[in-house]
């Protein structure tokens, strides 16, 4: 038995812009590619002003920032900061600089075209000659001293709000501190300085090459055939059992007769919200009660519905790979979960190893506008690292990094497609065989049958090898909390449990319950269980169906 540590808006205008790919959405790429776009204009600012020069102007401003030296143009210009003076950009015609969201948009949704620059938020003065405040506490920007613990917890508690502005995974002043792997000891907490390490210090060439296969949002008949295929009977690693899955579930349009029978197999079901809310602040401002309700909530309506009874629902990965900073964390802390798959590692040789988070995580936060843990907290990371783009690295020039493949945009073929997953696999095998995580949305798949057939005929080949496991995320960080040897693997107990799994689904007919919630007014949605029919369909405020304020 596994133990428990004791310790994204819809895309923007169309530009014209080479392929980029990386963490963090649309607003995220369109901004990125306007750097490398021929329909923008990049150029270092030669300009004669009265009274105010660039040095003047960058005083205590971000180099990152982008910002207007006039409200009187068309709205297409502005510059930012940098060692060589101030850098122009300007956004192709019938576009708008929106200065809030640091982007280019069409015009009509751009807003604050009289503002020069972002609003400056006070920071609190955590850098000083002298110490400004007695032990115990730090100050405001203002010079008020208040408790440290007050400090980025998500509450302004200084009257200028300057509490919670310096709040990054390295200037939070309650941060994780960085790996001591002195105190940092399996089974309840691993780390090393650059995350690349291998658990037990055990040499690569001992250590079995786990792949780790998931699928994210609702489980139907519109992908349960994808995964049937992936997961056909006989497809089995080298210790005789079933390749297995992970499968992030979220809530709406969810058959629970199939999510039962995917447990039944023995794949393992996680948390991926209720609502999977279309809105990337929603999760990355939540609440800790809001994380809560969204995940501990799915989590009970897979249980429920899906008759699944065994406290194995551990796992959480938010939607659209939003991080909800501390807030998520500390849910998962009080509501038991024991890992999160959403931190997305840049690409890198070699690639990362999940760590726990009781330490500062071991990579930089990736991602624009990415909310990251800053504090310590008694979950384990099974990192998501980022994918290399390129079907033939000995050719292709150098791409970002993709952490699910459906957004790796430059597969265009499955000959493509295979070749890409063999350069990843390698990247990982011939280095510290780090877990390999290749992770989907089954709609791509589905949409794309030479996709999937070079992913079939991939996983075929790869398990002809003798050290390679296809393992759900649980089985990996069974593993790594008791690194076991190739020479022992085949007889590894945890890897053992449900371990070729045969026999009849627990029902052939479901039922099929039309539903209805005071939640979702005008909607009325099918639940599909073979468990007995709720009164209402569960959502946020009343997860199992049955709340008496929601009753007809």
């Amino acid at each position: 038995m596994l133990r428990l540590p004791s310790y994204k808006e819809k895309w923007g205008p169309r530009i014209q812009f080479r392929t980029v790919v990386a963490m963090g959405g649309p607003t995220w790429i369109a901004f990125a590619a306007l750097c490398i776009s021929a329909a923008v204009s990049i150029s270092i600012v030669k300009r004669q002003l009265d009274g105010q020069n660039d040095a003047e102007l960058c005083n205590n401003r971000s180099p990152s920032d982008y910002f207007r030296l006039t409200a009187e143009d068309d709205c297409r210009d502005v510059v930012r900061c940098s060692v060589q003076g101030l850098l122009a950009l300007r956004c192709p015609s019938g576009l708008a600089f929106d200065i809030e969201k640091q982007t280019c948009d069409w015009k009509n949704n751009v807003k604050n075209c009289e503002q020069l620059e972002k609003p400056r938020l006070a920071t609190p003065l955590l850098a000083t000659d002298e110490p400004l405040c007695e032990t115990g506490k730090l100050a405001c920007g203002n010079g008020d001293c208040i408790e440290r613990e007050l400090f980025c917890n998500g509450l302004p508690d200084c009257s200028d709000g300057s509490d919670e502005n310096a709040c990054t995974v390295d200037r939070d002043p309650n941060r994780a501190p960085p790996c001591d792997q002195t105190q940092c000891v399996l089974p309840d907490c691993f780390c090393s300085p650059d995350g690349t390490q291998i658990p037990g210090r055990l040499e690569p060439n001992t250590v079995p090459q786990m792949i780790t296969i998931t699928f994210d949002d609702a489980v139907n008949n519109n992908n349960i055939i994808v995964y049937e295929r992936i997961f056909k009977d006989g497809r089995n690693n080298p210790n005789g059992c079933s390749a297995k899955g992970t499968f992030f579930v979220s809530h709406k349009y969810t058959n629970y007769s199939a999510v039962q029978e995917l447990h039944r197999k023995g794949h393992e079901i996680a948390a991926h919200s209720i609502t999977h809310r279309n809105q990337e602040k929603y999760w990355t401002e939540a609440t800790l009660d809001t994380w809560a309700k969204e995940m501990a909530g799915v989590r009970l309506i897979l249980e429920r519905f899906g008759n699944i009874t065994d406290n194995s629902i551990v796992g959480v990965r938010a939607p659209y790979l939003r991080v909800g900073g501390n807030s998520q964390f500390s849910m998962m802390e009080e509501q038991a979960f024991l890992y999160d798959s959403t931190l997305t590692a840049p690409l890198s040789n070699p690639p990362l190893w999940p760590y726990t988070l009781y330490f500062r995580m071991p990579h930089k936060c990736h991602g624009n506008g990415q909310n990251c843990p800053t504090r310590s907290h008694a979950v384990w990371e099974m990192v998501m690292n980022e994918l290399d783009r390129r079907d033939d690295p000995n050719f292709d020039e150098e791409l970002a990094g993709c952490a699910m493949v459906d957004s790796c945009s430059n597969i265009i073929s499955g000959e493509q497609f295979y070749n890409f997953l063999n350069h990843n696999f390698e990247r990982h095998y011939k280095t510290n065989r780090a877990p390999l995580g290749l992770y989907f949305h089954a709609g791509w798949l589905k949409l794309n049958q030479d996709y999937l057939d070079a992913l079939v005929q991939w996983i075929d080949e790869v398990l002809g090898k003798n050290d390679v496991y296809f393992v759900t995320m649980t089985q990996v960080l069974q593993w790594m909390q008791s690194p076991t040897e190739l020479s022992s693997i085949r007889d590894f107990a945890p890897w053992k449990e449900k371990c070729d799994v045969k026999g009849q689904a627990y029902c052939s007919l479901p039922n099929a319950c039309p539903l209805t919630t005071r939640e979702l007014p005008g909607e009325t949605i099918r639940l599909h269980t073979c468990m007995e029919c709720p009164q209402n369909y569960p959502w946020i405020e009343d997860p199992t169906g049955d709340y008496f304020a929601f009753k007809k």
